[in-house]
């Protein structure tokens, strides 16, 4: 339903006689009259956007100016004449005229405060509700021009992998009837507003929530898909990242004075989590429970987000003796509408809880998720956070908790750049220094080895210790400056020494064929030497496990062989009475020597025939006397009763070393 302005305006285009009320300020940024009036904000169009959803009418009290272009680069740098250090970083934003990049949500609204002393006029961030109610201008299609975008106002509309620059030159094509340029694309446009989801009910003046983790950005952007473009997109950026997507334009007005609507309730894995200290009682005798799935579908009303593909998990115990796990959610890897899961298992209980939030930053891909309790009062979330989709230009995020994960401290880029070796692996680790340790795969490709992430304060301060920045030949006897092979695990040895091993990048044996590779630093992970381990290859859909025990020895918990490859089948495994017999699928390997030798290896099977559900990549199998699961993302932790508690993509084990040790 139009305003009354809206339909004299529309009237007025109609008939040629356009008049659009224009100003230009001191610093050149053209404003254009933006009337009051009603609308109805979002879509309907549910799945991938149902945070879009409901859509409710919202009126807009009172007019106000906004700047008919993005916020340039020379317009900005009258601000802040230091950025231009930035223009053309990653190959964006040179000229004057560019839309300008690499600013925060903090940079913005510096930027408004400033403009606001020197014109002596209020200038802001728009909300989020005249942000969509300035790009409709009167519309109720997916786009101001209609349902479709026409190709002229399109520049790169696809995820690249390795964006393309392209210019972010503003007003390069027509306006919508209201005077405004590039509200579908060249960039994304930071808003006041915390993201939440929306209320229903008729509004008014809307300014978001009172806290969140996101603020909200607008508009969609080059090398993004044509759909995130479009007038009722959501999207959202922890306040403090920047990248080449997103810029801003101003609102020259008073802000509404509308109270800003609660913050939204904590998820279910935050909700009733006991503080009360467990009291650990050891477990000594062989255990072996049979698996159950952890990755339990929420019921529709919750409102929790959940995808086709649940995968890429991490695992920990807390101190109050519930057992943490959290995993993504999509329904494409390289998707945007990832989100972070997480169920409990709390103390005595046998099922766990269903899924529910646990990270997301709106539209933007966060693949890799690792979780660890140091034990001395402190869990730590660290993850993946692209720029856009897919997987490749991860900055990474800190979270903390100190009642075991009630609540998560503010989330903190520890890495801010949005670049590759960020991916984030679970399977941290703190060494005998007390340093917190975390591996990242350094690039996507397969030949992409892990790289080495060490924090000795806490996680406050990290750094990346390889120093030699290009990949190596992975080859037995080699050194570079990254561990062979992706999704790798490591272990510190007791003479200090770093140990990892990893997937593809294979080195042959002699006497074996391709091997596992296994990399050794002795420098703290500055530079790693290769050799293949006794072990078979993995590769699609497998991710190993490798720690230390409480009791001491290094576990491996791997797979007899790679997904989908016939060249290396099974294992040979020892009965109790001494025969050999082949195996499949899972197993785990003891060494009792620090990785010299490995006398223990075990198929993870109880040999009870059973048919289970792999989830992710896995799928249905069947477990029996030679078979267990042949493929998935591992996890494990180990709590203070010495119950080994392993997950894979879809599924949870408890075993202990006693079972392990059995003939």
């Amino acid at each position: 339903m139009y305003c009354r302005w809206s339909v004299i305006f529309l009237l007025l285009v109609q008939t040629g006689l356009k008049s659009i009320a224009q100003q230009t300020n001191s610093i050149g940024i053209r404003l254009v009259d933006v009337p009051a009036g009603t609308f109805n904000r979002g879509s309907n169009r549910g799945k991938e956007d149902a945070d879009e959803s409901p859509v409710h009418a919202v009126t807009i009290t009172n007019g106000f100016k906004m700047s008919a272009t993005e916020i340039t680069n020379k317009q900005y740098e009258a601000f802040d004449p230091a950025h231009s250090k930035l223009r053309g970083k990653n190959g964006f934003s040179l000229q004057d005229d560019e839309a300008v990049t690499f600013v925060n949500y903090e940079e913005a609204v510096a930027f408004c405060a400033w403009l606001s002393r020197r014109e002596g006029k209020p200038y802001r961030l728009p909300t989020e509700a005249e942000w969509e109610y300035a790009c409709r201008a009167g519309t109720t299609t997916d786009y101001s021009t209609g349902d479709e975008l026409p190709a002229s106002y399109q520049k790169l509309q696809h995820t690249n992998r390795t964006p393309v620059p392209v210019s972010l030159r503003v007003a390069q094509t027509a306006p919508n009837s209201w005077g405004l340029y590039d509200m579908h694309g060249n960039v994304e446009e930071w808003c006041h507003d915390w993201y939440g989801a929306y209320t229903a009910g008729t509004q008014k003046d809307p300014v978001g929530r009172q806290s969140g983790l996101s603020r909200v950005t607008r508009g969609g952007s080059h090398n993004t898909p044509v759909r995130f473009l479009r007038s009722a997109n959501r999207q959202g950026m922890l306040p403090e990242d920047k990248h080449w997507l997103t810029g801003f334009r101003v609102v020259q007005g008073v802000m509404p004075g509308t109270k800003a609507t609660i913050a939204e309730p904590a998820p279910a894995n935050s909700v009733q989590v006991s503080q009360q200290k467990y009291i650990w009682k050891k477990v000594t005798q062989p255990l072996f429970d049979a698996p159950i799935v952890y990755v339990r579908k929420p019921d529709s009303s919750s409102g929790t987000p959940f995808y086709a593909h649940n995968h890429c998990p991490a695992i920990t115990w807390c101190p109050n003796g519930d057992l943490l796990v959290a995993w993504f959610s999509t329904n494409a890897e390289s998707g945007r509408e990832m989100v972070i899961l997480a169920s409990r298992l709390r103390a005595g209980k046998k099922a766990w809880d269903t899924a529910s939030m646990f990270f997301s930053v709106p539209d933007r891909n966060v693949t890799g998720t690792s979780l660890i309790y140091d034990q001395k009062g402190i869990l730590y979330h660290i993850n993946g956070l692209e720029a856009a989709g897919d997987w490749q230009n991860l900055a990474m995020i800190m979270r903390t908790s100190t009642n075991n994960g009630s609540t998560w401290s503010k989330p903190v880029l520890i890495a801010p750049e949005h670049t590759k070796r960020h991916q984030v692996i679970a399977g941290s680790i703190i060494t005998r220094e007390g340093w917190l340790v975390q591996l990242c795969d350094a690039d996507p490709g397969p030949r992409g080895g892990t790289a080495i992430h060490i924090s000795k304060d806490k996680g406050m301060h990290w750094t990346t210790p390889y120093s030699l920045p290009i990949t190596p030949i992975y080859n037995n006897g080699s050194v570079g400056g990254l561990i062979a092979g992706i999704h790798a695990s490591v272990v510190q040895l007791k003479d200090g020494r770093y140990l990892a091993l990893g997937r593809n990048d294979n080195i042959k044996s002699d006497s074996l064929g391709e091997r596992m590779p296994m990399s050794i630093s002795n420098d703290g992970g500055a530079t790693w030497q290769y050799a293949p381990s006794v072990f078979p290859p993995i590769s699609s859909g497998q991710r190993l496990v490798l720690r230390r025990l409480n009791e001491g020895p290094l576990l491996l918990v791997s797979f007899t062989h790679s997904a989908g490859k016939s060249g290396i089948e099974g294992m040979d495994f020892t009965k109790p009475d001494g025969t050999k017999y082949k195996g499949y699928g899972m197993y785990a390997a003891l060494s009792f020597d620090e990785g010299k030798t490995w006398p223990i290896k075990k198929l993870l099977t109880d040999n009870v025939m059973r048919h289970l559900e792999g989830g992710a990549w896995t799928g249905p199998f069947t477990m029996d006397t030679t078979h267990s699961e042949p493929k998935g993302y591992l996890a494990a932790t180990q709590s203070p009763d010495n119950v080994i508690h392993l997950i894979s993509s879809n599924l949870y084990y408890r075993f202990t070393l006693a079972w392990l040790q059995l003939p």
